[in-house]
């Protein structure tokens, strides 16, 4: 039996080097070429904003946007920590390294050679790591015999805005919508509007953490199509964030964040986690499958 069920698995071999340069190739692009959908959903947000210094503010970052993409240059000068999330086909087999060993490398390379702003240092003496190590890597193991790879810069201005807070469960829908009204309004400019906002309800609570900045990977307005719910509260929180009053780089107008990313999963009886990650107006992510 054993056998006959390895005959039939069809296992891929995928060298660490190919990874390696998949990452690299991938961190230098999103650093430098913003998604066609952020760069739409900024046209859009113009078309809508009140404010003529917002409007001019978003004029601006389109600017900024494509001046990146035609001299290959960096969007922002915070080019990041290295978020990497992995699907790793079940029926495949790196060879010639370890996994984890070749995604590292990849990053290495790609803020040495990319000329990207090396942003990781030990938390108490600041000491900088000088290669935007270690990266944050997040693995799923998937059906298949491909590896999917999202590399995700994660700048640190709209990271120091997120949340996180475990709210009792009558604390309900409201409660949630409660906290993430709050944690938007006392950010304020901070993250550097008009800013995405990734949501995670449910599950425990470092699962909510990870759902929520996964949210931030979503499309600029595609909505959450597996609950109802969801969909609906991202509308009312849009709407309601919108009329904060905050605005593009928080200089006031009706355009504070182009879109909210709820996903949701079930949780504890005694719990209700919920976790805001904010994402500023250079929503930076590039991915690949091998």
């Amino acid at each position: 039996m054993g056998t006959e069920i390895e005959t039939k698995t069809k296992i891929r071999r995928i060298n660490a080097k190919k990874i390696t340069r998949a990452v690299k190739k991938l961190f230098i692009e999103a650093n430098t070429v913003l998604g066609e959908d952020v760069f739409e959903a900024f046209h859009l947000a113009s078309s809508r904003e009140e404010s003529a210094t917002g409007k001019e503010v978003l004029k601006k970052i389109i600017e900024n946007v494509d001046i990146a993409r035609r001299k290959k240059m960096p969007i922002c000068q915070d080019t990041g920590l290295a978020v990497v999330f992995v699907e790793m086909g079940q029926d495949v087999h790196i060879t010639g390294g370890e996994l984890h060993e070749a995604i590292e490398e990849g990053v290495r390379q790609a803020y040495a050679d990319g000329y990207l702003r090396k942003s990781v240092c030990d938390p108490f003496t600041r000491a900088n790591t000088t290669n935007n190590l270690p990266a944050i890597i997040h693995m799923d193991v998937v059906s298949g015999n491909q590896v999917k790879i999202i590399a995700m810069p994660k700048g640190g201005g709209s990271e120091n805005c997120s949340a996180a807070k475990m709210l009792t469960p009558a604390a309900g829908i409201e409660g949630v919508k409660k906290f993430v009204l709050e944690t938007v309004e006392n950010a304020g400019a901070n993250p550097c509007p008009p800013i995405i906002v990734g949501v995670g309800i449910g599950g425990s609570l470092e699962q909510a953490c990870v759902m929520a900045k996964k949210a931030l990977l979503r499309p600029v307005g595609e909505a959450n199509r597996v609950d109802e719910r969801a969909e609906q509260i991202e509308k009312e929180l849009l709407a309601s964030i919108n009329n904060l009053g905050i605005g593009p780089a928080g200089l006031g107008g009706r355009v504070t964040a182009l879109a909210v990313n709820i996903e949701m999963m079930p949780c504890h009886i005694a719990s209700l986690p919920v976790a805001v990650n904010i994402q500023c107006h250079v929503a930076r992510h590039k991915e690949t499958t091998l």
